[in-house]
């Protein structure tokens, strides 16, 4: 059991997982702290408010009850932060991921060389070649 365990981690799929979940936390962090310094300013600007916290209604209390509160800025502040990390992560990752796979992939097919000739083509150029060696042999014998 031991040694299945070591042979699963020692693959290069769970340190590349590993490593993977580290930078992304630490990059979760910067994308954070973007979002707090420059994004939620910006909308304070544009709406008037930096988040959407305070954003709440409730419902009129029953007899010797309090009134039921429903917080819903809370969840369009974590809505809106969830888009603004999404947008953050496809801006600065997946564009240039993508940029950099696609000059890579276009450089492998320049540098790949041409696929060898299939079998039927070797045989066509044979037959090719033998009636090209007939037929000077018989314009020879003709002269």
């Amino acid at each position: 059991m031991l040694s299945g365990f070591k042979t699963f981690i020692a693959r290069g799929n769970v340190v590349d997982l590993a490593v993977g979940v580290v930078m992304g936390a630490a990059f979760g962090l910067v994308v954070s702290g973007l979002v707090e310094s420059f994004i939620n300013p910006l909308i304070a600007w544009l709406v008037g408010k930096p988040n959407f916290d305070s954003l709440m209604f409730s419902l009129p209390p029953l007899i010797g009850e309090e009134p039921t509160v429903f917080q819903y800025g809370k969840i369009l502040t974590a809505i809106v932060n969830f888009f603004l990390v999404s947008l953050a992560i496809y801006i600065f990752i997946i564009i240039p991921m993508n940029k950099l796979t696609a000059s890579m992939k276009k450089k492998e097919e320049v540098e790949a060389p041409p696929a060898p000739p299939s079998e039927e083509i070797l045989l066509l150029r044979e037959i090719r070649d033998s009636l090209a060696v007939r037929r000077a042999a018989a314009n020879q014998s003709d002269k």
